[in-house]
Order: C-alpha cells, then sequence, then structure tokens
C-alpha cells in the first residue's frame, strides 16, 4: 500500500529527489537496469535507505536483477507528482525573483511559470521572457485567470505574510518562500521556506572542524 503525502518525511521525500536525478543521470548514460546497492555505491547513497524508501510507494525491482532505470524513473516521477504540469508565479521582480523566473521558463519540465508580480509599477506591463509582470493588486485575478497553484516570494520580509495571505485567497495552494521570515498559513497549504544562512551557517559550523 502506498503512503498519503503527509506520511512521507521531509527527509525521505528529499531523498527520493536525489534518487530521481541520480536515476536520470544514468538513463542518460545508457544505463537500462541496476540494483539498489550499484545505485548506492556509484552515487554516495544508502541501499538499504533506497529500498526504505521506495517501498513506501509500493514495490520496486526484482530481489536478485535489481531495478528497470526507465520505468522506475516513470514512477518515481508520478510519486513525485512530475507527471503532471503544475503553473507557478513569481512575486517580487528584482534580482532573485528575475532569475528565477528565467529559470524555470528555460527549464519549465513539470512547472511553468504563467505570471510574475511586482509592487513596482515602473515594472508593471513589462516581461521576463513571455511572462509579463502585474501588479501585486492584481493577484486575484491573474491566479484566477492562470490557475496557479504554486507560487514562489521573492519579497522583504515586511510584505511576505500579507502577500502569502492574498495569494492563498486567490486560490493558491503552495508556496516557496525566499524571504527571512517564517510565514504563517492556514494546515492545507503547503509552505517551504529558503533561507541561504541557513546553509551557510551549518558549513561554517562544520568547517571548525
Amino acid at each position: 500500500m502506498s503512503s498519503r503525502p503527509t506520511d512521507v518525511s521531509p527527509l525521505s521525500l528529499n531523498r527520493i529527489s536525489l534518487y530521481l536525478r541520480c536515476l536520470r543521470q544514468l538513463e542518460s548514460e545508457g544505463v537500462t537496469r541496476i540494483s539498489s546497492k550499484e545505485l548506492a555505491s556509484q552515487f554516495n547513497l544508502s541501499a538499504a535507505l533506497i529500498r526504505k524508501d521506495l517501498a513506501q510507494f509500493g514495490e520496486f525491482g526484482i530481489r536478485g536483477i535489481g531495478y528497470e532505470v526507465g520505468p522506475l524513473i516513470a514512477r518515481v516521477r508520478t510519486i513525485l507528482g512530475l507527471d503532471q504540469e503544475h503553473r507557478v508565479v513569481v512575486v517580487g521582480m528584482g534580482r532573485l525573483g528575475g532569475a528565477l523566473a528565467r529559470y524555470l521558463e528555460q527549464n519549465p519540465g513539470a512547472f511553468r511559470i504563467v505570471a510574475a508580480f511586482d509592487s513596482d509599477r515602473r515594472k508593471v506591463g513589462s516581461k521576463v521572457g513571455s511572462v509579463s509582470i502585474h501588479h501585486v493588486s492584481e493577484v486575484p485575478t491573474v491566479i484566477a485567470e492562470t490557475d496557479a497553484k504554486i507560487a514562489l516570494l521573492t519579497l522583504p520580509p515586511d510584505n511576505a505574510q500579507e502577500t502569502c495571505r492574498a495569494l492563498t485567497e486567490a486560490g493558491v495552494r503552495a508556496v516557496l518562500n525566499f524571504a527571512p521570515v517564517q510565514l504563517q498559513v492556514d494546515p492545507e497549504i503547503t509552505a517551504k521556506s529558503v533561507d541561504v544562512r541557513i546553509h551557510l551557517e551549518e558549513l561554517a559550523f562544520f568547517l571548525q572542524a
């Protein structure tokens, strides 16, 4: 029996994303079948952990034979919800927001950027690639028109919470927050924060060794 999304730990989910990248690399190299032990050895992973993570979602591979790379990629994509299109908006079109918007447009995969927002009216009406920049006051209208469910926030901390509320009230269900503030969201909304300083502090800790 497969796990529900709420039953899967964030760490396990992160590892599954890592397995997908590793499998894609193997596929690009012409590898068609691999065991968990070989996969672990090649990418400095744990074979037991690979099997445990995948077992949360059903039966994978054949004992003594291993995994077929192509079919496993397809199943992992389905686990992660990457077998469907996800519409994304970027809010805050400074340097980071602009870079993220360009990256999404050039590397769409399962994620398609459909709109961008900013509070600076000098930017409103211009484009990043083919994506139009709207004023943040247009969030309800544009979210309804595009049916976007994911938002990337690259805003000053003072504006992040209010903007997040407007986005979720308009229909956004998941938020990736780059502002240095902890967002308060309703239980049915998924919000994750990206804080580069936390990772730098972790690196600084290990540099003391």
